[in-house]
């Protein structure tokens, strides 16, 4: 056993200049077309959210397809669309360009309206591969923390941030956990439980 163990981390320092070469790759693309963003409402570069999931998924047995799927998660849907994606797969790989797409919601500009898609979206989470929805938890599970967290500090000013009432955020919190949970727990599922739990206690007269 101890051999064996000795063996996989051997092969991890291996591959490890690659997949640094590899991510450092795919973080300077994301950098680049997420460059004007910020976190909304605030003066945080958008990047750090993408940092943030990526290190999420590293943390909970990721691999490098999917950690660079995490930096680039948003890239199609907020820069670009279909066309972005085409370039994600031309740069990184169908693997990494599949993961981006299972966790995109739309591809149009304008986008369609907020519910319906955000419905058609959940309809499909629980089929999704392992690894589009490993990714799609770290993610609903940052922003689920970053809303906590500012809900505890500016209490109801929060939900002027967004584009939906507070009702239906909370509604699709919840329902992405739910879809999550249908397709198997984990600790990612399992915090992101936790977490919108104490929001909508927090914010229960929004229910």
């Amino acid at each position: 056993m101890k051999s064996e163990t000795k063996k996989v981390r051997m092969i991890a320092r291996k591959n490890l200049p690659r997949f640094a070469a590899e991510f450092s790759r795919a973080f300077e693309y994301a950098a680049k077309i997420h460059a004007t963003q910020l976190r909304k409402e605030t003066r945080i570069p958008y990047v750090s959210h993408l940092i943030a999931v990526a290190g999420l998924v590293l943390e909970n047995g990721g691999g490098e397809d999917e950690a660079i799927a995490a930096l680039l998660h948003d890239a199609a849907e907020d820069c670009g669309g279909r066309k972005t994606l085409a370039q994600i797969e031309r740069k990184f790989g169908r693997k990494v360009a599949r993961i981006v797409d299972g966790c995109t919601d739309t591809y149009e500009d304008p986008k369609p309206p907020w519910k319906p898609r955000k419905e058609k979206y959940l309809s499909r989470l629980p089929g999704e591969p392992r690894s589009v929805r490993l990714v799609s938890a770290a993610d609903k599970l940052h922003n689920a923390r970053c809303m906590l967290a500012d809900y505890r500090a500016i209490g109801d000013e929060l939900w002027k941030r967004f584009n939906a009432p507070p009702r239906d955020l909370l509604w699709y919190h919840r329902a992405v956990t739910e879809a999550l949970k249908k397709a198997g727990s984990n600790p990612l599922v399992e915090e992101l439980e936790r977490v919108v739990g104490e929001l909508e206690r927090l914010a229960s007269k929004h229910l």
